[in-house]
């Protein structure tokens, strides 16, 4: 053998790789903001709750938009790697359901009410269901489609909602100058005892107040007046024109209420309360 007068081979060790720091054990309190080092998330944490046997931390983004993660490592805080661990002195935060409620442990379905909730169409009804199942379940609130507002003054009066027997409903498109506003201005001038409640939100249909962002978009396309508002958008997006199929997937897209606009949100639980009034 014979000395390397060279030297070690100065490629096989690069000097400029970063050192990978140990993580450190931080209590997710509340008020503390941690990045998520896979997504970038950047957020305050609201609380931390336990669901499916693991711990979860809800992360607060500067924009008010809620995402979960799971408690532990990969998590940053100053640039700094940290594992986020319970919060001391305290049991993780209650489990919420999709609309955001603390989940009743043990609670059984309630009869259902004779108050309803009337939604325009199929679209409007899976999509409440799916964020408020378990609200209107615990409530004993039935949600109902109209198939359109055109005869709400009829179905109204078939109804005859009363102090006992509330009606709630849900109107696509309610937006000053509309048909829908003049028909809910009607009805709701033919019936002043408070036994119904007409709310609407302002998109064309309930797939817009699905948040853009869940199919990878900044805003819905805008279709031009004319054209059949959800064949015009599945043009626009490159998807089949198979709008049930479409329904499918964006109804997947939704987790919970952070996936939905603010101007559907409110309506929503304001219906939910109206119909299902707390005992006098």
């Amino acid at each position: 053998m014979r000395d390397d007068h060279y030297g070690p081979d100065v490629l096989a060790h690069d000097p400029n790789a970063p050192r990978l720091a140990a993580a450190t054990e931080v209590a997710a309190e509340p008020g503390l903001v941690v990045e998520d080092v896979e997504t970038g998330w950047v957020g305050a944490i609201v609380r931390v709750e336990k669901a499916g046997g693991m711990h979860l931390v809800v992360l607060e983004n500067r924009h008010g938009q809620l995402k979960t993660f799971r408690l532990g490592g990969g998590f940053w805080i100053d640039g700094q790697p940290v594992t986020l661990t319970p919060p001391a002195g305290g049991e993780p935060a209650p489990k919420r359901t999709a609309s955001g409620s603390t989940t009743v442990a043990g609670a059984k379905a309630r009869v259902a009410r004779e108050s309803r909730i009337w939604v325009e169409g199929r679209h409007d009804a899976e999509l409440i269901q799916r964020v408020w199942g378990e609200d209107l379940a615990l409530e004993g609130v039935v949600v109902e489609m109209l198939d359109g507002v055109d005869h709400l003054a009829d179905r109204v009066a078939e109804f005859a909602p009363d102090g006992e027997r509330r009606l709630g409903v849900l109107v696509d498109h309610l937006v000053p100058g509309s048909k829908e506003s003049r028909i809910a201005a009607e009805v709701a001038g033919r019936c002043r005892d408070g036994s119904i409640l007409i709310l609407g939100h302002p998109y064309v249909d309930v797939w817009q107040a699905i948040k853009p962002e869940r199919i990878g978009l900044a805003a819905w396309p805008a279709i031009e007046r004319g054209q059949e508002w959800k064949a015009g958008v599945l043009e626009r997006l490159g998807w089949p024109p198979d709008q049930r199929a479409a329904w499918a997937k964006l109804l997947g897209r939704v987790r919970g209420y952070q996936d939905l606009e603010p101007s559907l949100l409110g309506r929503v639980e304001e219906l939910i309360d109206f119909v299902s009034p707390p005992p006098q």
